[in-house]
């Protein structure tokens, strides 16, 4: 069967990378692209590298454009998807690119976005392991509404979730730093995001508990077994297009050794397609996932301040959103879990 796919947003950075990998993707028909103050442009004039749908023009973002398809993908700014996903059939399988479904408790919302909350979705992550060792992927089969979750989230909670579900580590003071790519930014002009401020050095931003992505990594973290989640999280804007190299550091559990972080690793992951724990002493880099849907994970102890040091790296665009998306969308249409999704990635 050929499923007809609509992308709202398919002007930004992550709309782009949807394009990339539903033209590769051998049951998915693209039919609509749509973009505010782009409409009426070709795809060809944002995304000159998508030859297969050069001359597909941006539609207006409204309720009649969007509507007959089997798939729409929202690759909106937050708040704007839950009104746009308002005005789907309930039969269409809609995965949103954004913030707006992805948490469980209003009060959450209202202190990290503001306004109302829409509502919760099921949540696209579907290797997240539970604290009775299921997978968030069994509740994403058969599913009509999909919360993709935020890229700095992902890099963070994959590393994070088996140990935690473990017992291996504390869970009330876990550090993560992560640098992070300017297309984690998105494609709106902002002063911090000129090529004389990027190519200098690198930024902050998010600091002191503002991030936030921070209730979306404790809420996974609690759903894996963590009772007192807290996390410091800050990502670092470095001159980088695309990547998000997460270092993600918690104190071990007293007895906790390195062989036992790797066993529960490996145990969770084994049969993941898509993420590979590297041997003791190897250390990922961003340019190994470029353009593929995979996350590398490295851990090591710290002896001298008795910590545990996770390092993951993902492309924020592929496995960090739109190769999330794929990945969701094929469990909740009973496809492959793998359809249309690379795992080779491309030579830095």
């Amino acid at each position: 069967m050929v499923y007809s796919v609509a992308i709202a947003g398919a002007s930004g950075y992550v709309g782009g990378e949807l394009l990339r990998l539903i033209s590769k993707h051998p049951q998915l028909q693209l039919k609509t692209v749509t973009a505010n103050s782009n409409a009426g442009g070709k795809v060809s004039s944002l995304h000159p590298h998508l030859a297969t749908f050069a001359d597909l023009v941006f539609q207006p973002t409204d309720a009649a454009t969007l509507s007959g398809h089997d798939i729409v993908f929202l690759a909106l700014p937050h708040t704007k998807s839950a009104e746009v996903a308002a005005w789907l059939d309930e039969s269409t399988l809609v995965l949103d690119c954004g913030a707006d479904f992805r948490l469980e408790s209003a009060s959450d919302w209202q202190k990290y976005y503001g306004g109302t909350h829409a509502g919760t979705w099921t949540y696209g992550m579907p290797e997240l392991i539970h604290s009775d060792g299921t997978k968030q992927r069994q509740l994403l089969r058969n599913t009509r509404r999909v919360a993709v979750p935020g890229c700095n989230v992902t890099a963070i909670t994959l590393a994070l979730a088996p140990l935690v579900r473990d017992g291996l580590i504390e869970t009330d003071d876990i550090v993560a730093v992560l640098s992070v790519g300017t297309s984690g930014a998105g494609r709106a002009p902002k002063p911090s995001l000129l090529a004389s401020e990027i190519l200098a050095g690198a930024s902050a931003y998010g600091v002191g508990g503002t991030h936030r992505h921070t209730p979306e990594i404790e809420q996974n973290l609690r759903k894996s077994g963590g009772a007192d989640v807290k996390i410091s999280f800050t990502p670092v804007l470095v001159p980088m297009t695309r990547g998000i190299l997460a270092v993600n550091t918690a104190t071990a559990k007293s007895g906790t050794s390195l062989g036992q972080i790797l066993d529960s690793l490996n145990s969770a992951y084994a049969s993941e397609e898509f993420i590979q724990v590297l041997p003791e002493g190897v250390l990922p880099n961003t340019s190994s996932t470029l353009g593929v849907n995979t996350c590398l994970i490295s851990a090591t102890v710290d002896a001298h301040s008795n910590r545990v040091v996770l390092v993951s790296a993902i492309d924020n665009l592929v496995k960090g959103t739109a190769g999330a998306a794929i990945q969701s969308m094929n469990l909740a249409l009973g496809l492959e879990e793998t359809l249309g999704l690379e795992i080779d990635g491309v030579a830095p």
